[in-house]
């Protein structure tokens, strides 16, 4: 096989949470510009219907959908109109997240519930219903959104988000654990652990703290949008076909 139809997607079945902005954003579009059909959802339609528009400029098929992943009726609702409308779903991409800077002997416990609900419960919801279509129609790949954040401690000076924190670790003890569980039926579990990538969630960090950052990161400067891109297509594609339970880290060296 031609090394780049490794990494083709071609006539695929992309659906991506958060694929409004930032880091979902380029996932989406980097699949999409591989040949796969993409679903974008959010809680914010407008957002990702406007994306979508942006997409189709450029000759991608796309479809927009308002989603709350916390929410299993949305997930339900989300997953049908998928499979109604293309037949199936091939890669899932679980980017949307939430999290809440506060000393963590002072945060409130709605806001520990909230990251948990988003981050976790989120992901768990949506792989579970994708794998269930995955599962019947022989496959499929499911890509997760870790963090450095989930690998190690954080400077209570940089980073004071201990619910963000935890429910990153999380999500990667889930990513291996899923990856042993569905490889029966053909379905790849992997996750990307980002470092700081300038996005709106990590904007305020990136502000107040870049400089110190920066010191601790051996490659000197932040991720890109661009650096996302051809690892999430690695992932979704057949390049990675030996690859599950693996957690991807993308942070200039940070946590070498």
């Amino acid at each position: 096989m031609n090394v780049w139809d490794l990494f083709s997607v071609k006539g695929e079945v992309a659906v991506v949470t958060g694929g409004g902005r930032g880091l979902g954003r380029a996932m989406a579009e980097a699949l999409g510009e591989a040949g796969a059909r993409l679903v974008i959802a959010s809680r914010k339609l407008e957002q990702v219907e406007e994306t979508a528009e942006f997409f189709r400029s450029q000759g991608i098929e796309v479809l927009a959908a308002p989603l709350d992943v916390s929410s299993p009726n949305d997930v339900e609702a989300l997953m049908n109109r998928v499979r109604k409308h293309f037949g199936r779903i091939d890669i899932l991409i679980n980017n949307s997240g939430a999290s809440w800077g506060a000393p963590s002997l002072e945060m409130p416990l709605e806001a520990w519930r909230k990251v948990m609900e988003v981050n976790v419960q989120g992901t768990f919801l949506m792989s579970q219903y994708a794998a269930r279509i995955m599962k019947d129609q022989g496959g499929g790949r499911i890509i997760n959104m870790a963090s450095i954040a989930g690998l190690a401690g954080s400077d209570p000076e940089v980073l004071d988000a201990a619910g963000y924190s935890a429910s990153k670790g999380a999500i990667v003890a889930m990513t291996r654990d899923l990856a042993r569980k569905w490889a029966r039926w053909n379905i790849r579990v992997n996750a990307i652990a980002p470092g700081f990538f300038p996005t709106k969630m990590s904007a305020g960090v990136i502000q107040h703290h870049g400089d110190r950052l920066l010191q601790g990161t051996p490659l000197q400067r932040f991720g890109t949008m661009e650096d996302i891109k051809g690892i999430a297509l690695l992932l979704a594609s057949r390049a990675s076909a030996y690859m599950t339970g693996a957690i991807v880290v993308v942070d200039g060296g940070a946590s070498a």
